[in-house]
């Protein structure tokens, strides 16, 4: 949003306002005059009139305009706001400085100015501030400030840290500047704040973070399930209430911390359930910017979808998972080269269990923290081969770890990504499918695309062409600039993967979007005919054309559920004429004359009986 909207922007943006919908959380601000408080669009109080409403695309530009951010709704909890260009340079640089001042590992540095970061970013500064206020309307260190504040805000409402320690958290160099601007800002002193704020002090380190719906929580869950490390991660299973836990270190403005965090998904409010042990409240606020990165919280789904809804209509909910640390994720991507994902979990497991440090925890299952660089470069080539990693990928490691270690590398979403990609790549054992992972989780860069990754050309169906990876790289250019998405989302789109079986609970009718039709039922699926009945894992959807005898080729089941859930009803029930062994007559043990297993009755051709 300009900084003078159009009617139509102002007319648009007050329709969201008044339907709450969450898809539009931290895309722009409300400022109510006759209030002074600047809102989100989910706010729940009663919508204001028409003319007593301004709209704003960012909170600093709100503040920096004399608004107050509610108490009731709280704008701290809203998603961030990221634009991605490939074409426009101020655009790219703009958005490269607000990364840098959202980090709060920049926040402890009490030189920090413009002149500093422009000159981390390679200009003037007089460039750099036009640019700044060009895209956001507001100046870097208003920008900067908005951010402290709003972070502060967040610990007095949700945690019981003294206010010094919240005031050195979030960024101030001493507790009087702390509260003069915040009683600047808000009109309120902190203390006052926090006797007024929803959580109150000693209810334990709990905080809430919002993200944009829709958001395919199960698929995620599968996503780290299959990759948790133990005994560094535990994911507790479960359809769409399933629980994230890890230990975690910490080092942020010369300070670090270790413990554990928690997180759950809480859909009905489209916010993320994050819990932290005491050891890294210190650190709060470089650990929720980690949650957020690590659960893809700040992505705007309809940005995403208007470039690849056409292309990949299946996968609209999907993010992309970051990390914790950008060190483990790296070397768990050098461990992951050439095998499978359980495999590359398994030498994870072996790593930790010899180079991690142990850590006590209140979480059964969690009790060591990941290897330190310094550990993984000093480790010794037998070390590492006792665990079953192969020369290549040890010197990979060590060199990888010596280069964290020594300061020469850095991994995290505030670096530059071309020169990250090209100091990685530069790395022995670590080419370019490496980099372009460790660019699409840990850089948290959305264009990254793996164009030889070998999955990928199954799901684009370009496997058998001579030069599978060129023909990938040209067919991804209608992607930009959302190409990792577009990878999550090939890869999800295999037969094979397990993220494409959507949980449906048990007594739930059929979606909307595969319509059943009972007269087809009998006709879809059909079982080879044997004896025994060894459920419905062993009928498979028939895609022959009609007038073609014979089993299917596909092997894709009929049904959802593992096999030995469902049983038959009866045989004389069971038999028809194009079937041995019919869907229709299949019902789901735990409900005999509930809704029938197969979902595919309409998406398969009418076969012959074999």
């Amino acid at each position: 949003m300009d900084d003078t909207p159009t009617a139509a922007e102002q007319d648009a943006c007050y329709l969201a306002l008044k339907a709450r919908d969450a898809r539009f959380d931290g895309r722009f601000f409300t400022g109510v005059t006759s209030t002074g408080i600047y809102c989100p669009p989910v706010c729940s109080v009663r919508t204001p009139k028409r003319e007593n409403c301004r709209f704003f695309a960012h909170a600093a530009r709100a503040e920096s305009a004399g608004f107050r951010p509610c108490l009731r709704c709280r704008p701290e909890l809203a998603p961030g706001t990221v634009h991605w260009s490939i074409q426009d340079a101020s655009g790219i640089l703009a958005q490269q400085a607000a990364r840098l001042l959202d980090d709060p590992d920049a926040w402890a540095d009490t030189d920090l100015s413009v002149q500093a970061l422009a000159d981390r970013l390679g200009v003037s500064d007089r460039h750099l501030r036009r640019i700044f206020e060009a895209a956001f309307g507001v100046t870097p260190m208003q920008y900067l400030q908005t951010r402290r504040l709003l972070t502060a805000k967040q610990l007095l409402a949700d945690t019981a840290l003294p206010v010094t320690q919240v005031a050195l958290c979030s960024g101030f160099a001493s507790v009087r500047r702390f509260n003069d601007a915040f009683v600047a800002h808000y009109h309120l002193s902190p203390t006052q704040l926090r006797r007024a704020g929803n959580g109150p002090a000693g209810a334990g380190t709990t905080v809430r973070l919002g993200y944009r719906p829709p958001y395919d929580v199960p698929t995620l869950g599968d996503f780290l399930r299959r990759r948790q490390v133990h005994p560094v991660e535990l994911v507790t299973p479960g359809a769409a209430d399933w629980r994230f836990a890890r230990t975690l270190r910490v080092q942020s403005g010369g300070r670090a911390a270790t413990g554990w965090l928690q997180a759950q998904f809480d859909p009905l409010h489209a916010q993320l359930v994050l819990q932290v042990s005491d050891g890294v409240r210190e650190v709060l606020p470089t650990v929720i910017r980690r949650v957020r990165q690590a659960f893809d919280l700040d992505a705007d789904p309809s940005a995403i979808n208007a470039v690849l809804h056409a292309h990949f209509p299946d996968g609209d909910g999907l993010r992309v998972p970051g990390c914790f640390d950008g060190f483990e994720l790296a070397v768990r991507a050098v461990l992951g080269q050439q095998i499978t994902v359980a495999a590359a979990r398994t030498l994870a497991q072996r790593m930790v269990d010899r180079f991690g440090e142990p850590l006590d925890t209140m979480l059964p299952g969690l009790s060591r923290l990941f290897p330190l660089p310094g550990a993984l470069a000093q480790a010794s080539a037998d070390a590492l081969g006792a665990l079953g990693i192969v020369r290549q990928r040890q010197r990979a490691i060590q060199a990888l770890a010596q280069a964290v270690a020594c300061g020469a590398l850095r991994l995290s979403a505030s670096t530059d990504v071309p020169s990250t990609i090209a100091a990685l790549k530069a790395l022995p054992g670590i080419g370019d499918w490496t980099a372009q992972y460790i660019a699409m989780r840990a850089l948290r860069w959305p264009d990254a695309f793996p164009a030889g990754d070998v999955a990928l050309h199954k799901a684009l169906g370009v496997q058998g062409q001579p030069h599978p990876a060129r023909v990938a790289e040209d067919r991804s250019a209608a992607w930009r600039p959302w190409r990792s998405y577009a990878v999550l989302r090939a890869w999800s789109s295999l037969p094979n993967n397990p993220a494409r079986k959507k949980v449906t609970p048990l007594n739930s009718p059929p979606t909307s979007a595969r319509p059943i039709s009972t007269a087809r039922w009998g006709r879809s699926c059909w079982r080879p005919p044997t004896s025994a009945w060894p459920g419905c894992g062993s009928m498979t959807r028939n895609t022959n054309p009609p007038g073609k005898t014979g089993p299917s080729a596909t092997t894709t089941p009929c049904c959802n559920r593992p096999q030995g859930s469902c049983r038959r009803i009866s045989t004389a029930r069971a038999r028809s004429s194009s079937c041995r062994w019919t869907c229709a007559a299949v019902r789901r043990s735990s409900n005999r004359y509930g809704m029938p297993c197969c979902t595919y009755p309409t998406a398969c051709a009418p076969p012959t009986a074999p």
